[in-house]
């Protein structure tokens, strides 16, 4: 479990493709902390793509990648020198800085547009339209692994507003138009719709949609 509030931004060293999946070679150089406290085993979140730590010393870390991650995340288009935002899981007493991030990714966006208004910037992502229904305004969507807030919603592209911070310490700074970005859905959003499905198949449920909003849902 992931919060979305990117730790370090590292670099790609290499990526090997296969036809039934591929090696990752994350530079860490500049990431002292988080390179200091990583074991053999470890799941870390690469661009919102929760991974397990094969390999590692100071200066990289690897991971496979399983033919099913190579095609259903922005990590079949990426190459050496691209940017990937890095993020361990929470722990059990750290603060919820963001919000729940599975760290499995739903579909690919493509980035429509980013430009700076003012000190801020406008990023726009073109949601794949199975993942359209879980989207609302001013709901949470992962992009790269990035927390980040759904200021307007309209046909199917997700406008957010991205301040300084979050441009300078994450990859969205390399970002451009057609990119191909990793989007994670809210979780909430897929058990309400889970929930609203078993009450329609099981005529006894007590669950109704008043039920769920009195509960916070």
């Amino acid at each position: 479990m992931f919060t979305g509030i990117t730790e370090h931004v590292g670099k790609i060293e290499s990526l090997e493709h296969a036809k039934d999946g591929g090696r990752l070679v994350v530079s860490l150089e500049g990431a002292g902390a988080l390179a200091a406290e990583m074991k053999l085993g470890d799941s870390i979140s690469v661009n919102g793509c929760c991974l397990t730590v094969v390999e590692f010393d100071k200066n990289h870390f690897s991971a496979d990648l399983s033919g099913e991650t190579l095609r259903r995340t922005s990590f079949g288009e990426k190459k050496s020198g691209h940017l990937v935002n890095l993020e361990r899981p929470l722990a059990a007493n750290a603060r919820l800085g963001g919000h729940f991030v599975q760290g499995h990714v739903d579909g690919i966006g493509r980035v429509t547009r980013l430009v700076p208004e003012g000190d801020n910037w406008w990023l726009s992502v073109r949601v794949p339209e199975d993942q359209r229904r879980y989207v609302a305004e001013k709901g949470s969507i992962t992009i790269d692994g990035i927390s980040l807030t759904v200021a307007r919603w309209h046909d199917g592209v997700a406008d957010i507003a991205v301040i300084p911070f979050t441009h300078a310490h994450t990859n969205v700074r390399a970002m451009s138009a057609h990119d191909a970005v990793n989007i994670e859905t809210d979780i909430l959003a897929k058990y309400v719709e889970s929930l609203l499905a078993n009450q329609k198949s099981s005529p006894d449920s007590h669950l109704t949609i008043s039920h769920l909003i009195e509960e916070g849902f």
